[in-house]
């Protein structure tokens, strides 16, 4: 694996805490309801994303999620402010405004979306995966999913054509323990998710999802073993969300006192200790990080507002694509 450097750990530090910063922006743009629909928000989970990031190699590997995907694509290296711009619904949004929330999508940076049917995209990433064996790629696929997702029937149907197959796919659930409201403990009568591959003899098992080192290793170890044509891995990520399941969700189902809990073992506050501890970076380094972070979501706010909304003529061009029908001509690239 790469070696986690100093220079690692200051990344992550910027990393994580423009992407937390970047949605409590969002968060407040909801509110104004200037982001419609629904928002489904990171904010505790990004060692899950910072981690995986470290093992990948951006110009093959490719990732595929729910709708909890805001974030993740900024990661692989879509530019925020069109990030921002597609939940506000913009033309200069990441698909010009008609995605939303939901629906982050950058075929460019391999970053395959959010889905919003839960459980869908399980079987799209072991399908993407079997394209990059087919074409000898190289690539491997990360197939994110939630908890609650855990429990649809295509997680059994793709799990076993992956296995089958041999295919480069490392499955992740992201276990943030409420899927939309309801605890792990309610749903099934076991609690260790990752024990589901071994029904098809699937390596698998549990990570620390709030610690991005513990993340790294783990992927790294499930990606050279899909690059080695030994087939998928799936990884339990134990994490936590600090918000509802989405800015709509009163969570009665938990307390403050877990949420306040879980918040002491808060993965930027765990790097930022380690960056203390080694000396890796000054205070007033540290405040210049956290001045770019601010300044960086400001630009991303500013463009998504003065950002143009699409003209009502897109939703004809977004349709027809047929050789005998020209009279409505399919425009969009």
């Amino acid at each position: 694996m790469k070696e986690i450097t100093k220079e690692v750990y200051l990344k992550w530090y910027e990393d994580m805490q423009f992407w937390r910063k970047f949605e409590d922006k969002l968060a407040a743009l909801y509110i104004q309801q200037k982001v419609r629909g629904f928002l489904h928000l990171y904010n505790g989970q990004e060692a899950v994303l910072a981690g995986a990031l470290h093992a990948m190699d951006l110009s093959k590997d490719k990732m595929i999620t729910a709708y909890r995907n805001h974030v993740q694509p900024i990661g692989m290296g879509v530019d925020p402010r069109k990030v921002m711009a597609e939940l506000l619904g913009k033309g200069t949004g990441t698909s010009k405004g008609l995605g939303g929330s939901m629906h982050i999508f950058s075929k460019e940076h391999g970053f395959y979306g959010g889905h919003g049917i839960v459980g869908a995209q399980i079987p799209v990433g072991a399908g993407i995966a079997f394209a990059d064996k087919y074409f000898e790629t190289g690539g491997v696929t990360l197939t994110y999913f939630g908890d609650g997702a855990a429990r649809q029937g295509s997680l059994h149907e793709a799990f076993n054509m992956a296995m089958l197959w041999k295919l480069p796919v490392v499955f992740i659930v992201e276990n943030n323990g409420y899927a939309m409201g309801t605890s792990v403990e309610r749903t099934a009568n076991h609690t260790d998710i990752w024990k589901l591959g071994l029904g098809y003899e699937m390596p698998c098992g549990p990570v620390d999802g709030m610690n991005p080192v513990k993340v790294a290793e783990a992927m790294h170890e499930a990606m050279e073993r899909a690059r080695r044509g030994d087939g998928p891995t799936f990884l339990e990520m134990k994490t936590y969300r600090y918000r509802g399941h989405s800015m709509s969700d009163a969570q009665h189902y938990r307390t403050k006192e877990e949420v306040e809990e879980y918040k002491k073992i808060d993965p930027i506050t765990q790097v930022l200790d380690i960056i203390k501890e080694n000396n890796y970076a000054t205070d007033a380094e540290i405040e210049a990080i956290d001045e770019r972070v601010k300044d960086l979501v400001a630009e991303c706010e500013k463009f998504a507002e003065e950002s143009p909304y699409p003209d009502l003529s897109i939703m004809y061009d977004v349709v027809y694509e047929q050789e005998n029908y020209p009279f409505i001509p399919h425009k969009l690239q």
